[in-house]
């Protein structure tokens, strides 16, 4: 029986709560309730070590541990509250929540414009319910889903969210499960879908004892953060079981819409059938019987199609994957920064490649690796790829944690702009991005282990070595380097800040109403690569609809023959008019031609021109 109750403390009204808690390595099990009223209950167990009991005078907010053993206490593994912190008691909650998204059935994913925020960051009371005031600018813009930092537990009040030590708990400062469930509510009203980020490859190591109930951790492998999970060893059915039920406890209880799964390469499974398979079987297998669309979006360094290939060609089944390699190859081009893994990419044929298939290396030889890299995705849709020209990793894992806005100009800004947003994928926009945010986003954490902090302060030294920064990191502990990452929303009101967010808006309008460009298709593209002018044309189209996307990375004004078709082309948008600040176009607002037109194009700019197809009787 309580291998199939939900795992944790649940509820059940009227003052009753049900215990349930895997945990083979002990002998006995207990329930420690420290609030309201002292007092100790041992767990029945029926075989399978699993513990479990039904007990009286346990309303929500009544605090507890587990007692392993008579020996030691623990907080839940599955707590879903921790409101003293990673090493205090956990909670009882009540999961009701007066749910007003009835109607919410979710979003198609190819009308997906995420945009990625840090909860302790966005605002400055660093809460969930500090966003909900700007879900109506974020919608404005034309942002169709909200993609949170991770949100379990962690030690602390300031951390990148990649800590965590309860996976099933909500962060206490940014205001708990109530605080996460109201945020997730008010983007439905508003027709916003939620996307959250998960961590399944490792835990943080301040408050983590999972160890201590079971064999949660493996040394067969090694991970970056630590002991890698147990998921194709001895007893790691019951490991899967505990992170699956995890991802299916967002999906259903708090209406989460989308899960990122952190750094699926950090995964070591060999089994049959890989935990992300099974993952992806389950959670899609939930969405159909909730009637709504969910969708699982891994991050992985491997360039490998399988994980988001259909189980009937052999692949996971989950449904869109982050890609890295449009990133360095856009952003090679605008700093020419070729340190670490940039050193791979800095050539216009590299962003070509990204546009037509997706990974940029699909096999070739990567100098970076000093191997062989990836396979091929020209296969793969083009909606199963989330694009970025900015997100927490590429921005945070620099010494500095600087934007781009701190390292192009304005008119190479709004070029980045246009190539995420106009490209045929899922573009992702990471916070203050769309105005030009100055404020860096460095790495923070608030340990209490002053050993572990040394720790991470050296294992950041080393990560930055590849990089040949030769200055000193911030220290991660301290509060400066956190508040130092807080936006200052009201720089979007001025100067070229303002012009910047109006030309995000409009891109994302553009991208939304022109049906060549807001169809993500592959097939119904061409794209051509100037690689001495260092310009790429993107060609789209659907049905009568045409659209042209001039990008020039070059540093100098040029004239070059474009392949424009037959017929009358209407410029929509032209980053170097002075409307958006830029040094003036040179580029007429109408071309009407019987193949091909000579322009003379600004340097770092982006131009779009469409046309509607004659049809022919």
């Amino acid at each position: 029986m309580s291998g199939d109750a939900v795992l944790g403390a649940r509820y059940l009204g009227q003052g009753r709560c049900r215990f349930c808690v895997w945990a083979p390595l002990a002998q006995s099990v207990g329930v420690h309730i420290v609030a309201p009223q002292d007092r100790f209950v041992p767990l029945e167990s029926d075989g399978p070590n699993y513990h479990h009991a039904i007990l009286e005078n346990s309303e929500p907010g009544t605090l507890y541990f587990y007692r392993l053993d008579d020996d030691k206490e623990r907080p839940d593994p599955a707590s879903r509250s921790q409101p003293r912190g990673v090493h205090g008691p956990s909670e009882v909650i009540d999961q009701h929540f007066p749910w007003e998204d009835d109607s919410w059935f979710g979003l198609p994913l190819r009308n997906y414009i995420i945009y990625e925020l840090h909860v302790g960051t966005f605002t400055q009371e660093g809460t969930f319910e500090a966003i909900i005031s700007y879900l109506d600018g974020l919608k404005d813009l034309g942002i169709t889903a909200i993609e949170l930092m991770p949100v379990a537990q962690f030690p602390g009040n300031r951390n990148w969210g990649y800590d965590g030590t309860y996976p099933f708990a909500v962060q206490n400062s940014y205001g708990g499960p109530e605080g996460l469930k109201r945020l997730v509510n008010a983007c439905h009203k508003k027709g916003l879908a939620i996307v959250l980020d998960v961590v399944y490859n490792h835990l943080g190591p301040e408050g983590n004892y999972l160890g201590d109930f079971g064999p949660y951790f493996t040394d067969r492998y090694r991970s970056p953060w630590g002991n890698a999970i147990n998921f194709d060893g001895p007893d790691s059915d019951d490991v899967r079981r505990f992170f699956i039920e995890n991802a299916l406890y967002w999906i259903t209880e708090f209406h989460i819409d989308a899960l990122r799964i952190d750094a699926v390469h950090a995964i070591p499974d060999f089994s049959a059938q890989p935990f992300l398979e099974e993952l992806a079987i389950t959670v899609h297998e939930q969405a159909e019987r909730l009637n709504r669309r969910v969708y699982l979006i891994p991050e992985s360094a491997l360039n490998d199609t399988r994980l988001i290939r259909s189980r009937e060609l052999g692949g996971y089944g989950l449904d869109v994957q982050w890609n890295d390699d449009f990133h360095h190859a856009l952003h090679t081009l605008l700093t020419h920064e070729h340190m670490g893994y940039y050193q791979d990419f800095g050539q216009l044929h590299h962003l070509v490649k990204a546009f037509r298939e997706g990974f940029v290396y699909s096999g070739e030889y990567s100098p970076y690796r000093r191997r062989c890299h990836g396979n091929s995705s020209r296969y793969t849709p083009a909606h199963q790829f989330v694009v970025f020209a900015q997100n927490h990793d590429q921005v945070g894992n620099r010494i500095c944690g600087e934007r781009l806005s701190e390292l192009v100009s304005f008119e190479a800004l709004k070029l980045a702009a246009g190539v995420v947003l106009l490209s045929p994928f899922i573009p992702l926009l990471f916070m203050g991005e769309e105005y030009g945010e100055i404020a860096p986003f460095q790495y923070f954490i608030s340990h209490s282990d002053p050993v572990l902090v040394e720790a991470v302060t050296h294992g950041r030294h080393k990560e930055f070595a590849a990089f040949e920064w030769n200055i000193e990191p911030p220290d991660p502990q301290d509060e400066a380097t956190f508040r130092r990452a807080k936006l200052n929303h009201s720089l979007h009101l001025e100067g070229d800040h303002r012009i910047l967010y109006e030309f995000y808006r409009e891109l994302i309008k553009l991208r939304r109403n022109v049906h060549a460009l807001s169809n993500l298709n592959k097939e119904n593209m061409e794209v051509i690569g100037f690689e001495r002018e260092n310009i790429l044309v993107h060609h789209r189209w659907f049905i009568t609809d045409e659209a042209i996307s001039v990008f020039h990375f070059g540093a100098l004004p040029l004239s070059i023959d474009l392949p424009f078709s037959r017929g009358h082309w209407i410029k929509q948008l032209d980053s170097s008019e002075e409307r958006w600040h830029g040094p003036g176009s040179v580029v007429p607002p109408e071309i009407s031609c019987e193949g091909g037109a000579s322009l003379k194009i600004q340097p770092h700019t982006l131009i779009l021109f469409t046309r509607e197809k004659e049809i022919s009787n």
